[in-house]
């Protein structure tokens, strides 16, 4: 480290040089409110099968909670900002629609490492001792990211920015330095309500609060069932999550795509993929086609069962033989949204 340079400076510098576009320093203890608002939002159901969620909201509540001895959280936001429209898919029938972040590389991976070898540099210049998370632990990250001045939660429930828009990718390292926090980020959301009133599936009761089980990214991402009737032709012809909401933010205007971690560049097979392609895959090709990509964790079944949604959305009659071969599939809940999908194709109603 340089002298003179504060370890502050320091750190965010570093975060810089490995793939960073954001980085700020909370206080362990500066977003007293989230632990609150975690237990009323499980308490009210809207985290719907996430159970997860419950079962260690005692180490989600605050970092203290699952690290007694942190004293300071860097938390570190990674660009994913698109250089296209997220919305330019809306309506084109035979094509599916995958959320922007889930387009490029597995942010898990490409954060996680960035992480590990930003704490390992900060191990070797300050001897503290640290951990990294990106979001499959038990974090509240954009509390934590709006208390160390990345930005504040928006009204639909993630984190925005004045210089990213809503395209960051989130991790926190926490710490035993005792490190000199920024400002919190200001909520300048103001009156606007362009993100509520974008949401196909009403999923938001009120702003800043999110009902899971009417978002359709939960819905085609983490719910395993058969997707519930009153919200498949609101999915349209979205397969991999949704972007409606953090796309219509009029921060992203600010959001500049050559800031975007080259990482997370969309794979041209994945931005407009064809549903008829996607129908036709096994387990064996799904994991092919999605190796190195978060779509993987899904796994077949789910993908197939979403991509049926929008085939019967689609109006496309070209899709009838694909839907009619997954008529047969070992799964059930395939076999149902093949049923779906066909009725709505052919105008006739699904078997009993």
């Amino acid at each position: 480290m340089q002298s003179g340079k504060s370890l502050e400076d320091a750190i965010c510098e570093k975060a810089a040089e490995l793939g960073f576009a954001a980085c700020g320093i909370a206080l362990a203890d500066a977003a007293p409110l989230a632990g609150k608002r975690l237990r009323e939002w499980l308490a009210g159901g809207q985290h719907g099968g996430m159970i997860w969620m419950e079962e260690r909201a005692h180490h989600r509540e605050s970092p203290a909670g699952l690290w007694p001895e942190v004293k300071s959280v860097i938390a570190l936001g990674m660009s994913y900002a698109p250089g296209h429209d997220p919305l330019a898919l809306e309506g084109v029938g035979d094509r599916g629609r995958i959320s922007v972040y889930a387009q490029g590389g597995d942010y898990h991976d490409v954060v996680k490492k960035a992480l590990k070898a930003l704490g390992r540099w900060l191990a070797t210049e300050a001897g503290c001792d640290l951990k990294v998370f990106v979001d499959t632990a038990p974090v509240m990250e954009k509390p934590l990211a709006e208390a160390a001045g990345l930005g504040w939660q928006g009204k639909h429930t993630n984190l925005v920015s004045r210089e990213h828009g809503s395209w960051l990718f989130l991790g926190a390292i926490y710490t035993t330095l005792e490190l000199v926090p920024n400002r919190s980020g200001r909520d300048t959301c103001g009156s606007c309500t362009a993100c509520q009133t974008a949401c196909p599936t009403d999923a938001f009761p009120a702003p800043y609060r999110l009902d899971a089980r009417r978002c359709i990214s939960y819905l085609t991402i983490e719910h395993s069932g058969a997707i519930p009737l009153e919200f498949r032709e609101a999915i349209g012809n979205r397969i991999y999550g949704c972007d409606d909401c953090l796309a219509v933010c009029p921060w992203n205007k600010f959001a500049d795509a050559a800031a975007a971690n080259f990482a997370f560049a969309p794979r041209a097979e994945l931005t407009a993929p064809e549903l008829k392609d996607l129908l036709a895959l096994d387990d064996a090709r799904f994991r092919q086609v999605f190796s190195g990509s978060p779509i993987k964790r899904i796994g077949r079944n789910r993908m197939v069962r979403n991509c049926l949604i929008a085939a019967g959305n689609s109006g496309d009659f070209a899709l009838i033989g694909p839907v009619e071969t997954l008529l047969s599939d070992p799964d059930p809940v395939v076999r149902e949204a093949a049923e779906w999908a066909l009725s709505k194709l052919s105008g006739s109603p699904a078997p009993p």
